[in-house]
């Protein structure tokens, strides 16, 4: 993974990578998460920054279970795995070349699962990247201990090597040991299995749950994350899933989990990573178009987007 690089007037490139996929999800809407998101502004919101539009690039398949097919792919319980593993490769096969172009990553979803294929391009890039994992829950299921078979709920297990399914069944280079635990960070949760308490306690993943946020207040949690996730990697991944944000801001997301980031709370976490100079690619997912009356949702995830590429009012 390259040095993001400048264009002659001073800003830095962007690849945008559209991922329309819900298949990871519980119930539809995700699917259209993308499209909802460039409909409320985004190209607008980014000419707004530092970044510059490099490369825009769609994933493409009809990824729709065939008529009658069963829901599970015969992997413990997991639902639509050859769906997910097939948009997984795509999307890491362009992540990966934008990464090596020296392009900033910035991934459209799509569902949580959408993210595994992120982390499989990065770590076929080749650099070691500290995670920064916004949202309501942990993603720390494995197969045999995922309630709904949806693979989105797998996302961080995944990346970690805590699933059977791995970063390398996604992108065939991918370095399995690219995602440290030491080097992730997850921020807001406060809906967790029993399971998935007992894996971060074990396993010593750093968790900073709203109880945190209420007591440290966001710089002090922002600060001890980029530490954590900056220690020794060669940049940072932000993935920002829209339930981390409270429903009463961000109602249009598919699992509602009451008492989330507020908006400005997410706007200053953002701004912070920003100022750090170290993020070097973004996925924001769980956006669900179904749900959200009159994109609230997309234009909060947008806005967020920008904040993270370095917006500022003044």
């Amino acid at each position: 993974m390259a040095d993001v690089k400048q264009t002659t007037d001073g800003k830095t490139k962007l690849s945008l990578i559209h991922v329309p996929f819900g298949l990871g999800a519980g119930r539809p809407g995700n699917e259209a998460g993308p499209e909802s998101m460039m409909q409320a502004g985004l190209l607008r919101q980014l000419r707004k920054t530092a970044y510059e539009l490099a490369t825009e690039t769609k994933i493409k398949g009809d990824f729709r279970p065939a008529p009658g097919s069963p829901d599970s792919a015969g992997e413990g319980n997991l639902k639509h795995l050859p769906e997910v593993v097939e948009m997984g490769r795509q999307v890491a096969n362009h992540v990966s070349q934008a990464a090596n172009r020296g392009e900033l990553p910035l991934v459209l979803g799509g569902d949580r699962s959408v993210t595994i294929g992120v982390l499989a391009g990065l770590a076929a890039a080749g650099k070691r990247t500290g995670v920064i994992y916004f949202d309501a829950h942990a993603g720390l299921h494995a197969e045999a201990g995922s309630p709904t078979g949806g693979i989105g709920g797998m996302a961080l297990a995944v990346a970690l090597g805590y699933a059977k399914l791995g970063l390398s069944d996604i992108a065939d280079n991918a370095d399995g040991t690219a995602v440290d635990k030491r080097n992730v960070v997850l921020i807001g949760v406060r809906d967790v299995e029993p399971e998935e308490r007992e894996l971060i306690l074990a396993e010593g993943i750093t968790v900073f749950t709203m109880h945190e946020i209420d007591r440290l207040g966001v710089e002090q949690v922002i600060r001890r994350a980029v530490e954590i996730a900056g220690d020794g990697t060669e940049g940072i991944h932000v993935s920002f899933s829209a339930d981390c944000l409270d429903p009463m801001e961000a109602p249009g997301v598919g699992m509602q989990v009451p008492g989330g980031l507020t908006y400005r709370e997410a706007h200053f976490a953002c701004e912070l990573l920003a100022e750090t100079g170290r993020v070097r690619s973004i996925d924001m997912v769980e956006v669900n178009a179904m749900l959200d009356e009159s994109r609230r949702t997309a234009r909060l995830a947008i806005g967020l987007i920008a904040s993270l590429l370095g917006k500022r009012i003044l």
